[in-house]
């Protein structure tokens, strides 16, 4: 006998496959994931905590943006929004509401956003499977 439970927009069965559902249609967890534009390590949404702790609000949006730029052509941008437009992207990981506009999509699909320490300093680091070519700076980039 199978049997479903549904919550937060999540199916589960008792066959222990889940299940989303998106827009309407139903489609399997690992379908969901494999189509996630981008994720967010853990030490990069508890960076992203603290920096909007500092900013003295704990409901932004973090907008992850491509726009062109730079060496090789595309750059990155972040920064925090109080509200997502139109054409944005909503995905929440770790406890960040990340957006991504329609056009910077097809460029971070697949991309992981981390933050790594080191001697040589801090800061957040987009691991990109699109890139073909970046600047030895490491902040711009191009795609085929």
């Amino acid at each position: 006998m199978l049997i479903a439970y549904y919550a937060k927009g999540r199916l589960a069965t008792s066959e222990g496959k889940g299940y989303y559902i998106y827009k309407a249609k139903l489609i399997s967890m690992e379908s969901a994931e494999q189509s996630q534009v981008v994720s967010i390590s853990p030490k990069a949404a508890q960076k992203v905590g603290e920096f909007m702790k500092q900013e003295g609000k704990d409901n932004l949006f973090l907008r992850v943006y491509v726009s062109g730029g730079g060496c090789s052509g595309l750059s990155y941008g972040m920064g925090f929004e109080e509200k997502s437009e139109e054409d944005d992207h909503i995905i929440e990981q770790n406890g960040v509401k990340v957006l991504i506009d329609g056009y910077s999509q097809r460029y971070l699909k697949g991309a992981n956003i981390d933050y790594i320490e080191s001697l040589m300093g801090a800061g957040f680091k987009i691991n990109n499977p699109n890139v073909t070519k970046s600047c030895s700076c490491g902040h711009s980039f191009s795609t085929e």
